[in-house]
């Protein structure tokens, strides 16, 4: 069975842009359907992935994915003739009577919710595909399939956490024999998700995007200075559920639909809103600390209750809150679980591999294998290189390394004297990690390099920490891990030694943590043989990985983008697959 699970709501910020003109261009982003991708399984297994914004250069774009399904179906040597079904991961036909009640909510639905709106984009970028072969799951049950299917568990408890699915913005599941069984679901008035992003959006950052940046600022906050606000908002109660009044301020529909009431609460009773021009202070750093604090709260207060109630032992995670890197470090390390699996494509770009393996499990019996590292995406060859180095001849110059092991050996010096590097090879990574296939790296041990690579390439915060990637077999040597513990997808904060903090400046974060990715021969063989060259080096089978890209633009796909971006900052090398490409010098 073939199916292409697809997400996003092509219509979606369009419609909203042309009902609410004059808005701030962050409070478009309050709306469902961005992060478009597509994903290829074939009989249960993942083929071929990745996000729509990957080829149209659009970051967190939710337009129909027709590149991402092209991409899908070449790799596979397909055509869509070929595929038995296209999944989609939103369902709101259910509440359809729910958008009836006003003319702006009717419009809403049919332009971007209903079956018709996403048939018209089949019909028009897959002519002829037979719409009665489109399908629709409804999002949490995508984002739960997601999890589910690729935990390689026989059963677990499977907890779904997002902004909101349709209606709902946490649910939970019992997963045995193959099925997933709803247990709990908290609506969308009771978002914890919703909630760190309006007040995401409060400290000056953006609504959907952004959230990221408010974990990586709260190390440097007092949670106590806003603990009690942060306690009387979110109730927390013995049923495993929780309230969030102040979501529920919203009465008319404009208040709805940008949660003004609730943003107005926030400047009474929190701080005055933070303009994303104003400088960082101490005072939002403490906010910061206490959304996190709350959050965290949350999440230990959902699992323990449901761990408990149903007495299973193993945890998977999915949606955009299980993102949040410190909250789950948090669950690994409380012992509430004995064994914790964070989807790695847990945002909605994920919803598409869900969508696709939920379809083909009422069909087939479901293999359940771990997802390894999500390197899904394109791959390409040394012509596709060569040919792109000669569209840049004149600003770069090249020399074909001829093979694994040399390239290795002269990225690892490069890493060693303490230069930057950008890295692309093998397939594209699928979700919001670089995982060492498009990746910008150098050596965690000098001091200054966070700035430097802030300064000439990433153009971000100075506040936000970078990630190690560690061979597998030396993580429990520079990190408080279990010696043999993976980490493969980026996903968790764990603490840095303390007897080696003062090694590993560039990738320690305030607090004594770091964001650990422990890379495999089994996952990754050639980023694998990269780290162990940089050990020869350096003493440590380890490098600071960050995603190769820019402020405010995708993780680069192509050679033409990974050459145009080296071009374009202060990257020092660029090494494509065994090409060592520099700058001409005039």
């Amino acid at each position: 069975m073939r199916v292409i699970g697809i997400s996003g709501l092509e219509n979606s910020m369009p419609f909203k842009k042309a009902r609410f003109p004059g808005l701030e261009e962050r409070e478009y982003r309050i709306t469902q359907g961005m992060d478009a991708a597509a994903a290829l399984v074939i009989d249960g297994k993942l083929v071929a992935a990745a996000e729509q914004e990957r080829f149209n250069r659009e970051k967190a774009t939710g337009k129909f994915p027709i590149d991402a399904i092209r991409f899908c179906l070449a790799q596979a040597g397909l055509t869509i003739d070929d595929i038995d079904e296209i999944a989609h991961g939103f369902d709101y036909s259910p509440y359809r009577d729910l958008y009836t009640q006003d003319e702006v909510s009717s419009e809403l639905y049919k332009k971007v919710f209903s079956r018709d709106a996403l048939l018209e984009q089949v019909r028009r970028d897959l002519p002829g595909f037979p719409e009665e072969k489109v399908h629709f799951v409804g999002h949490h049950m995508a984002h739960a399939a997601s999890a589910a299917y690729t935990s390689g568990w026989d059963e677990c408890l499977i907890v779904v956490n997002d902004a909101m699915g349709e209606i709902e913005s946490l649910s939970v599941y019992d997963f045995h024999d193959g099925k997933i069984e709803k247990i709990r679901t908290i609506g969308a008035n009771d978002s914890i998700g919703i909630l760190y992003s309006l007040v995401t959006l409060h400290l000056g950052f953006d609504f959907n995007s952004d959230e990221y940046k408010i974990m990586g600022l709260a190390p440097y906050g007092d949670p106590s200075r806003f603990r009690d606000f942060f306690e009387q908002a979110v109730e927390l109660r013995d049923d495993g559920s929780f309230r969030i009044p102040i979501l529920k301020l919203n009465k008319t529909r404009e208040e709805r639909e940008n949660y003004t009431a609730t943003r107005a609460y926030l400047d009474e009773h929190l701080i005055p809103r933070r303009l994303p021009a104003q400088s960082v202070s101490s005072i939002h750093e403490d906010v910061a600390a206490a959304l996190q604090e709350c959050l965290e709260r949350v999440v230990i207060h959902v699992c323990e209750h449901f761990g408990n109630e149903t007495g299973l032992r193993r945890l998977a995670l999915a949606g955009g809150v299980a993102l949040n890197c410190t909250a789950n470090g948090k669950l690994f390390r409380s012992g509430l679980f004995d064994e914790v699996y964070v989807q790695p494509v847990a945002g909605d770009d994920g919803v598409a591999l869900g969508a696709a393996l939920y379809r083909t499990s009422l069909t087939l019996p479901m293999p359940n294998h771990r997802l390894p590292a999500p390197l899904f995406g394109p791959q390409y060859t040394a012509a596709d290189i060569e040919a792109a180095l000669h569209r840049f001849e004149g600003n770069v110059q090249w020399r074909n390394l001829g093979s694994l092991e040399a390239t290795c050996e002269s990225a690892a010096r490069l890493i060693a004297d303490g230069r930057v590097i950008a890295w692309l090879r093998g397939r594209m990574e699928y979700g919001p990690r670089a995982l060492g296939n498009r990746s910008i790296l150098a050596d965690p041990g000098h001091p200054e390099m966070r700035d430097r690579i802030n300064a000439m390439v990433k153009k971000r915060e100075a506040f936000r920490p970078f990630a190690p990637a560690c061979a597998v077999e030396e993580a429990h040597r520079w990190f408080e891990v279990p010696q043999g513990s993976e980490f493969p997808y980026m996903i968790s904060i764990v603490n840095v030694r303390p007897e080696v903090r003062n090694l590993l400046p560039a990738i320690t974060h305030v607090n004594g943590s770091a964001r650990l990715q422990t890379v495999s021969v089994q996952d990754n063989p050639d980023f694998h043989a990269l780290l162990e060259s940089v050990g020869k080096t350096t003493g440590r089978q380890m490098v600071l990985n960050t995603s190769f890209n820019v402020k405010g633009q995708p993780i680069v796909n192509t050679p033409d983008e990974a050459i145009e971006t080296f071009l374009g900052t202060g990257i020092e090398f660029l090494f494509l697959e065994n090409f060592h490409v520099t700058r001409t010098v005039a």
